[in-house]
């Protein structure tokens, strides 16, 4: 039996995917040609994060409709809210299979290149100051992704600590208050500043950040690695490698879908 492409989507994913999507009634009068299917258009828009292919060039013999249409059913679901939503679920589902651990969370940041420029780009200090963006992740002890945000290449990673402990959605999955902060926050050298130290600690959460100047071996390492796990995971999708998308919130659409399709996978390892 050949194995399954990582674009095709299963009945198992689709039940929780199809209850998200936003419903658009087919007009009565002049009706129009009939709205492609959207399973096919969502697998469309896995092959293209897969793959990295440019959208006009989406194989017409795959049956996922142009490279148009998936690019504006994207769009649209992505305006309607659907890939955040479809994120806190399976981090939901996780928790209640106790497969999420909120005693510490790791944090870091990726630059990738932006050929085409748009908002949330910078001029990159690692890339010969080219233009590129930023990828900010922050995981559970085990390298699941909680939260991701998208920054110019030039911010510093420092910068968005906070706003991934807050971009963290409350995770519900078991009796009781839905769960939001972990215990403790793990940070590279990029996170040593008091200000932001004094800002964690108000959120109710422990920071252990390396400070700088201290030898490395400082024993961070043997816990922060599963954020870097994580993006290899990421950017194991090619599209997000290279940031080919003038909208910014095309490209955080993808980086969001990436990281719930990554709890997809851990989950399905659980059942």
């Amino acid at each position: 039996m050949a194995r399954p492409k990582p674009w095709e989507v299963d009945d198992e994913l689709w039940a929780v995917i199809e209850p998200l999507l936003p419903k658009v009634e087919r007009r009565t009068r002049h009706p129009g040609r009939k709205r492609h299917p959207d399973r096919l258009v969502f697998q469309g828009i896995l092959f293209v994060l897969h793959t990295g292919i440019s959208w006009e060039h989406l194989p017409q013999e795959l049956g996922f409709g142009s490279g148009m249409t998936c690019w504006r059913r994207l769009a649209e679901w992505t305006e309607a809210g659907v890939w955040p939503r479809l994120h806190e679920i399976l981090l939901a589902e996780l928790r209640g299979a106790n497969a999420l651990d909120f005693s510490l969370a790791a944090v870091d940041g990726s630059h990738i290149r932006a050929l085409k420029g748009g908002p949330r780009t910078g001029r990159s200090p690692v890339d010969r100051g080219r233009t590129g963006s930023k990828h900010h992740l922050i995981t559970d002890a085990t390298g699941i992704p909680l939260a991701v945000t998208l920054t110019g290449g030039n911010r510093n990673d420092v910068t968005q600590l906070i706003p991934l402990l807050e971009a963290v959605p409350p995770v519900r999955g078991k009796r009781g208050r839905p769960r939001r902060r972990p215990d403790v926050v793990l940070g590279d050298r990029g996170y040593d500043h008091d200000k932001y130290r004094r800002l964690v600690w108000g959120l109710g959460v422990k920071p252990l950040i390396a400070r700088r100047g201290t030898e490395h071996g400082s024993g961070l390492g043997t816990q922060r690695w599963v954020v870097e796990r994580a993006f290899a995971h990421l950017h194991w999708f090619r599209r997000l490698r290279i940031r080919w998308e003038i909208r910014d919130d095309i490209h955080e659409a993808f980086l969001t879908l990436g990281c719930a399709l990554i709890c997809w996978r851990r989950l399905k390892s659980f059942r």
